[in-house]
């Protein structure tokens, strides 16, 4: 048997070089070949009406869109079988529906998709009145009808692009100091130049001026802690202010108009 083998060996060694390319050529085609009919095979089969997607199970957040509503608004953007259909682009179609702010798509053998979505909580309003944008708690700015809003008293954030999560963190740590003056605040805005300005649901309008958070946070509770002093001692409710006076503000109460800074208000009101 060994001398079988080594006569093989011999005699394959023996072959011309060109005849050995030949052969090695033609296992290579031939290896090619098989494959390629495989993959003809493979994408004959996922076509096949048995792997056509038959359902689509949504599961998460549907408290704005009905499953009815979500599946006539990606449909019509899905293409392919359970085998070709490409997920990232059915995730793009889910989430191209209204509030709808995050889509996970899987396949479920042998012919349908499962769908999580989760749902943009709005807490805010981008722009005017007539604007169709809405602030998600994470400072998203997202198209909505506003007539599916269901708080009638969400804030307006009103600033140049891409400001809304640093907006959305200044209204949160100026709500604490507006319930100090038993009002909150119904508009937030943020000049191109970096200056603030409030408009409280009483009607007064606030400038805050300009300045790192930390420092209107600070120049607005000094106001605050000042203001009702005032207010007490005049008998008239807050129209306007303007802090971006150092060291004070100027103040206009509904029929009076003076300007004062903070400490020296505080004296003149505890003095009375």
């Amino acid at each position: 048997m060994p001398s079988s083998r080594l006569r093989h060996a011999n005699a394959s060694s023996a072959l011309p070089m060109d005849v050995r390319l030949m052969n090695s050529t033609a296992a290579l085609l031939a290896a090619l070949l098989v494959i390629g009919l495989a993959s003809l095979l493979l994408a004959w089969a996922a076509r096949l009406p048995a792997f056509a997607i038959r359902g689509i199970r949504v599961e998460g957040d549907v408290t704005r869109n009905s499953v009815s509503t979500i599946r006539a608004n990606a449909l019509p953007k899905l293409a392919g079988s359970f085998f070709t259909m490409d997920l990232r682009q059915a995730q793009r179609a889910f989430e191209s529906v209204p509030w709808v702010r995050r889509a996970v798509v899987k396949r479920e053998w042998p012919n349908r998709l499962a769908v999580r979505l989760e749902e943009y909580r709005a807490v805010a309003q981008w722009g005017g009145d007539d604007a169709s944008k809405l602030v998600s708690r994470f400072g998203e700015v997202f198209d909505a009808n506003l007539g599916d809003v269901e708080d009638d008293h969400l804030p307006t954030l009103q600033g140049p692009e891409g400001s809304a999560p640093q907006m959305l963190e200044m209204l949160r740590r100026l709500g604490p100091v507006c319930e100090r003056l038993d009002a909150q605040v119904e508009t937030l805005a943020l000049s191109a130049r970096g200056s603030w300005r409030i408009e409280l649901d009483s009607g007064a309008a606030i400038e805050l001026g300009r300045g790192s958070d930390d420092e209107v946070i600070a120049r607005t509770e000094r106001f605050a802690s000042t203001l009702t002093q005032m207010t007490s001692r005049y008998r008239r409710a807050l129209e306007s202010a303007d802090l971006r006076h150092n060291e004070g503000y100027a103040l206009r109460l509904k029929g009076i108009s003076t300007g004062a800074s903070a400490a020296a208000a505080a004296n003149k009101a505890n003095k009375r």
